[in-house]
């Protein structure tokens, strides 16, 4: 049941007499705490956060003072009275609440200023169950809501990059913080503990193994305002997780120009598919245009394997995102930065990489600490009008799989190695996937088509037209290996491949025509295998 509005009107400007502090994050907190004391505000604190103002030379009050009721069961229960929200929550103008004021002896709390264990980061770090337990915070989100709820005579301060801001409103207003600042900081109090409520139901469906939860929230928090979205009519914002995961959230941008939203897109499936290769086997680059490689590559160096990947898609390669599995060395980004590139995006980068990278001052240089792991499960979500949908990340391993030959002739060695690569590409192209690969480096790609036949006639063109702009007699799809992320539904799309002059294919199976495409493959001398998992990216 609603419960109805007194109607009373809420003032423009609340002094500021009487603040409650109790932080986790302790950054500026003494410099914030020394002006308002400065300005006449009594303090109120507990714990860790009173013994630093304490030892910073300010006078404050303990919590337990205040409740009469000393912290116990190890600081769990220090807030949870009501004195203290009792003064969070009155409304001062109302009659009834001042008496009940009165009658208690509660005194009203003019500013909070709280932000909360530091739980997401506790479980980043892989603490177990019974830490993330103790993680999670009782009092900090229920003074927070309550602070904020209140915001008619109460400033709620959830985060340090908001002292600033208080302080100036307080020098301003002679003491007084203004209504539109108090609705900005209740906005962003109630986001922060809904976003902390995601994270740690998300977290415990996890340690439960239920993947479907009766609800399911999923908050973040703002990294970048955005100039727009895909297109310049859609306002965008990138968030933050918290999801310890290395990739674009966890970079460093040591230069360039701010990232858009199709950069952040573009970049991020660079970086997944380039995390697929392992760095003590082999180096590894994926140019990606448009979420979708243009072109990948193994090789003894960064060079060498960027080379390889820009040969089979030149054109489309050009204001791409380059992806690398090692940290940038000189010899790659001198290479790297002779065509306009967009992003670069590596795990790190020696000083000598940085600086040449630095001639291009637009190009953006992403250091990301360290490479994704393809195997660690996590979630994807997408939206549809009025919902969400939520999966579990698309965390399968060619490596990992038990592949199967299902035709009369086995793959080589060499062929068995670059079918594994053209899996692992097919993985990161979005459906219909049809890619095709020669000596560790994709020779055509096929994305996004509504049949698998046109994919793979699409990825035979493309190849025609790198060897053309190379000066080959013949494209590389001769004598390639061909992956597919779905089955074959119709032999006619492994006909096409053979057409393009594919020796070898790897793809899912699991089609009730699984026995026509393996006769199509007996008879025209393929070696196929099934790796009993399909790679489906919409």
């Amino acid at each position: 049941m609603a419960v109805a509005s007194k109607r009373i009107p809420v003032p423009d400007l609340v002094p500021v007499k009487r603040a409650l502090l109790s932080v986790s994050d302790k950054t500026g907190l003494v410099a914030f705490a020394a002006a308002l004391a400065s300005r006449g505000v009594a303090l109120i604190s507990t714990g860790g956060t009173r013994a630093a103002l304490a030892e910073a030379g300010l006078e404050v009050t303990d919590i337990s003072d205040v409740t009469g009721f000393p912290e116990i069961m190890d600081g769990r229960v220090k807030t949870l009275h009501p004195n203290v929200h009792g003064g969070l929550l009155a409304i001062r103008d109302d009659a009834e609440h001042r008496a009940a004021m009165e009658t208690h002896g509660i005194e009203g709390i003019d500013l909070v200023c709280v932000n909360l264990y530091p739980f997401e980061e506790t479980v980043a770090g892989g603490a177990d169950y019974a830490t993330g337990i103790e993680n999670i915070d009782i009092g900090g989100p229920a003074m927070t809501r309550a602070a904020a709820k209140n915001h008619a005579y109460v400033t709620m301060v959830s985060d340090p990059a908001d002292y600033d801001a208080v302080i100036a409103a307080l020098e301003e207003n002679d003491g007084q913080v203004p209504l539109s600042l108090r609705k900005q900081l209740a906005q962003k109090a109630f986001a922060r503990t809904a976003a902390y409520d995601a994270a740690v139901s998300n977290w415990f469906a996890g340690e439960i193994g239920e993947s479907a939860p009766a609800h399911r929230a999923i908050g973040g928090t703002l990294a970048e305002v955005m100039r727009y979205g895909e297109n310049p009519h859609q306002q965008a914002a990138f968030y933050k997780t918290g999801e310890h995961r290395f990739g674009v959230a966890t970079a460093r941008q040591i230069q360039g120009k701010a990232l858009s939203y199709n950069n952040i897109n573009d970049t991020d499936a660079a970086f997944e598919l380039v995390s697929e290769f392992d760095p003590v086997r082999t180096r590894a680059v994926a140019i990606i245009k448009h979420a979708n490689p243009c072109g990948v590559a193994e090789g003894e160096t960064l060079k060498a394997a960027y080379e390889k990947a820009l040969a089979c898609d030149p054109v489309s390669a050009f204001g791409g995102i380059v992806a690398l599995n090692a940290p940038l060395d000189a010899e790659a980004a001198e290479e790297i930065v002779k065509i306009f590139t967009e992003v670069i995006i590596a795990p790190d980068a020696s000083q000598e990489a940085i600086d040449i990278v630095a001639r291009k001052k637009n190009l953006r240089l992403l250091l990301t600490g360290g490479l994704a792991d393809p195997r660690a499960p996590g979630l994807a979500v997408k939206t549809v009008a009025g919902g969400l949908l939520v999966q579990g990340r698309d965390s399968g391993v060619v490596d990992d799989l038990d592949l199967k030959v299902v035709t009369k002739r086995a793959p080589s060695a060499q062929e068995l190695a670059d079918l594994k690569f053209a899996f692992r590409v097919a993985k990161h192209v979005k459906s219909n996937a049809i890619v095709y690969v020669k000596d560790g480096t994709t020779v055509g790609v096929g994305a996004g088509q509504m049949s698998r036949v046109d994919s793979a006639r699409i990825a035979a063109r493309k190849a025609e037209d790198a060897a053309e702009a190379a000066g080959a007699a013949t494209p590389l799809t001769r004598g390639s290996v061909v992956a597919s992320d779905a089955f074959f539904p119709f032999a006619d799309g492994l006909m096409a491949a053979v057409e393009a002059g594919a020796t070898a294919v790897i793809q899912p199976g699991g089609s009730m025509r699984d026995d026509e495409v393996i006769k199509a493959a007996d008879e025209a001398g393929l070696a196929m295998v099934f790796t009993g998992m399909r790679h489906f990216r919409h």
